[in-house]
């Protein structure tokens, strides 16, 4: 890869399975953290993808016309749920996982609040949520390993 301008616009159903290809391979690091390979960005399936892009705005970033980076958002009254964010490992700690998040805050002007949640020991996520203003709210028990922390922005 060259240090080409990387590219953050909307992603569409045709980027699908280049999405659902790096998520597999961004995601290893997270699944490594607890133990579990059976986490659902590494068991998704590209019909579940497709569905994904009827009910999010799915953002990706490219490098020379490859994805390198992704992040999802879908909203509910005025509050807008994060998910999916990922980033190529190459292209990992160079600021595209605060682009895209800024990209995904920008993409929805009406909203009041910002919502995700990521696993309590996944410390590089935690450390960019709180950079970006994200503060935790709640957490919850998924399995003995993992314990979801839910993470919220509010919009002045």
């Amino acid at each position: 890869m060259t240090n080409a301008p990387i590219k953050v616009e909307i992603a569409f159903a045709a980027d699908a399975q280049e999405i659902l290809d790096l998520q597999k391979l961004a995601y290893i690091s997270e699944a490594e953290i607890y133990n579990d390979f059976t986490i659902p960005p590494l068991t998704q399936t590209l019909p579940e993808m497709l569905d994904d892009f009827k009910n999010y705005t799915i953002l990706k970033a490219t490098n020379n016309g490859i994805i390198v980076g992704s992040v999802r958002g879908q909203i509910t009254g005025d509050s807008v749920y994060v998910g999916r964010l990922m980033v190529d490992p190459e292209f990992q700690n160079k600021g595209l996982g605060t682009r895209l998040m800024l990209a995904i805050e920008v993409a929805f002007p009406q909203a009041k609040k910002f919502t995700l949640g990521t696993g309590q020991r996944s410390l590089r996520n935690l450390y960019l949520y709180d950079k970006l203003g994200y503060k935790i709210v709640s957490s919850d028990a998924v399995t003995g390993d993992l314990i979801l922390v839910h993470l919220e922005k509010t919009v002045p």
